[in-house]
Formats: C-alpha cells, sequence, structure tokens
C-alpha cells in the first residue's frame, strides 16, 4: 500500500503528524510519500517509512501550474490513501482529479472520510485521521530511530568527561526566560555537579542532526516546543518552558514549568523541576 501525506504548516506541525504517519506504515505496511516545505526534508527523513519527499511549499503564492505539477507528481505512483492536512478550494480540486480511493480530511469536497474531533495532547489528537481506515494511535509510545553513524557523529561533538550531559534550548524571543539565567544556570547546577557537562543545541543543524544531539543528553531543559517534541520521540527526560500540558504527553520524565512569559520564573523553579 502506498499512501500520500499533505503537510503544509511549521516545524512543531510536521513533528506532530510524525506519530500517525509512523502508526499508518507499521499498521498497514504503507510505504509514505510526503508533500510538504523542502525546509523540513531532513526532518520527514528521521520517518525509515518515508520513501519520498515531495518538496511543495504550500505558504507560498501558488499558480495552477504549481497545482498542476504535484497533481502529476501524485497520479503517478499507485496512492490507496491520502491524509490532506492542506486545507482550501485548490488543494481540493487538485485532489478531486486525482486517482486516490480514500481521501481523509478534516473539511473539504474532495474528501471521502472526515477526520474525527480526539481529545488529548497535540499528536494523540491526529488519532482522528486514523479512525476511517481502521487504525488505532498511541502517539505517547512513538520513538525515533536514528541511524548510529549519526549518533556517533552526535557523541563526538559533546564535551569531554563522563558526567551527565545538559542539553539547553531557548527560543530567545520575547517573553522567554532570561538570556542570563540561561547562562547561568549550568554553572548553578556544576556547583553541586561538577562533572556537568554542558551543550547549546545549534539552530543551524539539520533536524536529524538535532535529533541526535537530544538523544545523546541526559536531560534537555527548552522553552522550543520543536526541540520538546524531538526530546519526547526521543524518549529523553524533559524539562519544557511555557509549553502548555496538552503539548505533550503525560510522562514522568517529562515536566513543564512556567506559562507563556517565563520572565517570572526564577532558577530555583528551574533547578526545582530538574529535581535539584
Amino acid at each position: 500500500m502506498r499512501l500520500l501525506v499533505l503537510s503544509p504548516g511549521t516545524a512543531q506541525q510536521q513533528l506532530e503528524r510524525m506519530p500517525a504517519i509512523a502508526a499508518c506504515a507499521n499498521e498497514l505496511g504503507a510505504s509514505i510519500q510526503v508533500a510538504c516545505s523542502p525546509v523540513y526534508r531532513s526532518l520527514w527523513t528521521l520517518l525509515p517509512s518515508v520513501e519520498k519527499i515531495i518538496p511543495f511549499d504550500f505558504s507560498a503564492s501558488l499558480t495552477m501550474a504549481d497545482w498542476a505539477n504535484l497533481l502529476g507528481s501524485v497520479r503517478e505512483p499507485d496512492f490507496q490513501v491520502c491524509l490532506n492536512f492542506a486545507e482550501g478550494r485548490q488543494v481540493n480540486l487538485m485532489l478531486s482529479m486525482s486517482h486516490i480511493p480514500t481521501r481523509i480530511s478534516e473539511a473539504g469536497f474532495a474528501s471521502t472520510a472526515v477526520a474525527s474531533h480526539v481529545e488529548g495532547w497535540s499528536a494523540q489528537r491526529l488519532s482522528g485521521f486514523l479512525a476511517p481506515i481502521g487504525l488505532s494511535l498511541d502517539a505517547g509510545a512513538f520513538r525515533i530511530s536514528l541511524p548510529a553513524e549519526l549518533m556517533n557523529s552526535a557523541r563526538e561533538r559533546q564535551p569531554q568527561g563522563d558526567g551527565p550531559l545538559l542539553l539547553l534550548q531557548p527560543v530567545a524571543t520575547a517573553g522567554d526566560w532570561p538570556a542570563e539565567r540561561w547562562k547561568h544556570l549550568p554553572q548553578t547546577i556544576k556547583d553541586k555537579l561538577p562533572a556537568l557537562r554542558t551543550i547549546h543545541l545549534g539552530d543551524n543543524s539539520s533536524f536529524a542532526e538535532r535529533a541526535a544531539q537530544i538523544a545523546c543528553a541526559d536531560v534537555v531543559l527548552t522553552s522550543c516546543a520543536v526541540t520538546s517534541l524531538l526530546a519526547t520521540f526521543c524518549g529523553v527526560p524533559l524539562v519544557a518552558l511555557g509549553l502548555s500540558n496538552d503539548q505533550l504527553p503525560e510522562r514522568d520524565v517529562i515536566r513543564h514549568l512556567g506559562n507563556d512569559d517565563l520572565r517570572a520564573l526564577s532558577e530555583a523553579d528551574v533547578l526545582q523541576a530538574m529535581g535539584f
């Protein structure tokens, strides 16, 4: 079976869809093709069942020729199912001219089935897209499997030593935890735990490289939703600053702290959430 995913939106939205797509691959033995912005190519390579990524920038000013090119790309393979996360007349017109028998979305005249509304954390809510094809979803159990060479490369970039590794990733926007506290926190912890090693996650790395660095950490402290999801899918202990409870699953090693404005959080608050 072949399954097409039309996946517009942010990196966070791409990650939230990943457990549902993995469930389709696992339960149906499906091979997956994903149409998404070229920016997220390395993100979808984290899912081995994705055989092809179709570069398509849903956020651009698209012409009818762009949609016709996409139609040509999705008509050539023999897709049986489409999970459509895009909206609008153009995408529905394109899908209505495709040969895909099962087309699932939240709305749209090209849909053959409507995704149901489901409660739960962000990734779990996408089980509503799987119900029409008889599948279930346990998004909290999903894990990213990374190649050994990628993990080894991440370990080579770690600070020397055998102490626990703390990975930090602020979003550095208005309302984030102040920069001086991000800078001072590792030293405070090191006073209590001299063997501590610290790494700051760089935005210039590919999504696959970022996932490997996160997977090699002992604990992640971040105010970034994307980093929080990557840590969740890697099974790494996480302290997430500023994320609402419905953005991540309930898990003993995941702790939420703060709200939209993190400037009021003290260093003691964060240390306590980390178990110090």
